[in-house]
């Protein structure tokens, strides 16, 4: 497996990026809550593939859930996979997780996984490159196995825009953003992250081979959606 050269996150940067997140603790807390009625009716001893697994807050939130499932963290930085595998120790469900770094394209196809969970992670992904990292999930997962991803979401040329975006300032001031970072979203939106429609991410669910992908989660412009994949 090809391990990354560049690790997005210092290890300072990691320790801190739960507490730096936590006043968003309520969005992310439904959108977890969600996630668990969407997935509540997998087999008891489920496999489940958390890419982009950051501190492993969605691992969290399931193993306790469902206490015979078992997870594979796929995470591009070493240090935030060290931070989760602390979190899971002290947690005491590091007997139920494999941490593997790298990139979800790199991931051997072995034994497939009843679910794949990926949450803030596609937003960074280039639009070229989208279909491909939904597809490379997909083909880790059983036949009628859920994906279910969470991305920043929103049509930035919309006449909508102006009013969303003064709602997605609250949300950044909450998590630390400085008046001169603030003045900047618009361009961060556009060129830094691949900011997408949420149609246009549905029909690329749909071409990466899950079926129906419905959207289940909408806080600001954090949108998630859960579909099956489709039987071969």
């Amino acid at each position: 497996m090809n391990k990354p050269t560049t690790d997005f996150f210092n290890k300072e940067a990691a320790q801190r990026y739960d507490e730096r997140n936590s006043k968003l603790s309520r969005i992310s807390d439904c959108l977890h809550f969600l996630t668990t009625l969407a997935l509540k009716d997998l087999p008891a001893k489920s496999r489940i593939l958390c890419v982009g697994v950051g501190t492993g807050a969605e691992i969290m939130t399931l193993a306790q859930t469902f206490p015979e499932w078992t997870f594979v963290g796929l995470d591009p930085s070493q240090n935030m996979l060290d931070v989760c595998q602390d979190r899971m120790k002290a947690a005491g469900f590091a007997s139920r997780c494999e941490f593997v770094h790298g990139f979800i394209q790199d991931l051997p196809v072995n034994t497939p996984f009843d679910a794949a969970v990926s949450f803030l992670v596609a937003h960074f992904v280039k639009r070229e490159e989208r279909l491909s990292f939904f597809q490379n999930m997909t083909k880790h997962l059983k036949d009628h196995g859920y994906l279910v991803n969470a991305e920043i979401s929103f049509d930035l040329d919309s006449p909508e825009f102006p009013l969303m975006l003064k709602g997605w300032e609250q949300v950044q001031s909450l998590m630390g953003a400085t008046p001169e970072s603030l003045a900047t979203l618009p361009k961060q939106l556009k060129e830094m992250l691949t900011v997408l429609p949420p149609s246009e991410t549905e029909a690329i669910l749909r071409q990466s081979g899950i079926n129906l992908p419905m959207r289940f989660f909408q806080a600001m412009m954090i949108c998630g959606w859960y579909g099956k994949k489709a039987s071969n």
